[in-house]
């Protein structure tokens, strides 16, 4: 069972360390490099935990709505790289907006919880995937951001034959 707590306490260690950050922008990377978003509801999951980093791995887990499952062939895709994925139906607890007095936990100013139905996808990612497509990533960028080799012109040309005879 999640809570919105602590995916909200997951969400603010991220933004507070810059390495959590950047391992999961190249985890993302990867996840769009292999065409997963293409699969339907991939693109609307949210991150429940993670990263989770170890010595080979970094785990992430996501979810979705119970009646919106990403569609398992994206998680196939995922398998013939060497990913582990797992599903999972569980519960996310969130408070429910008040609206009357009914709506209210007895003795506090809070409201009540609710449970609501979710699947949580895990997906266990190697670290060498991760580099593999961040080098391709950044050598691509090397050949777009190359500046071009200056060209000479057909009178640049012509002139220097001249400056060497001299």
């Amino acid at each position: 069972m999640q809570d919105v707590v602590d995916i909200i306490k997951n969400i603010e260690s991220i933004y507070d360390n810059n390495t959590s950050f950047q391992v999961l922008k190249d985890y993302e990377r990867v996840l769009d490099e292999l065409d997963l978003y293409v699969y339907s509801n991939w693109k609307d999951g949210e991150l429940c935990s993670g990263p989770n980093i170890d010595r080979h791995w970094v785990t992430c887990s996501f979810m979705w709505p119970r009646t919106e499952m990403p569609d398992p062939t994206g998680g196939k895709r995922l398998l013939d790289y060497d990913c582990k994925v797992s599903y999972q139906k569980s519960h996310l607890v969130v408070p429910r907006k008040i609206e009357s007095p009914d709506d209210i936990r007895p003795g506090t100013k809070k409201g009540k919880l609710d449970r609501k139905p979710i699947w949580i996808v895990q997906i266990q990612m190697p670290k060498k995937l991760i580099a593999d497509i961040y080098t391709g990533y950044t050598e691509q960028n090397m050949i777009n951001v190359a500046p071009p080799a200056p060209q000479q012109t057909a009178d640049e040309t012509a002139e220097a034959p001249e400056e060497a005879a001299v």
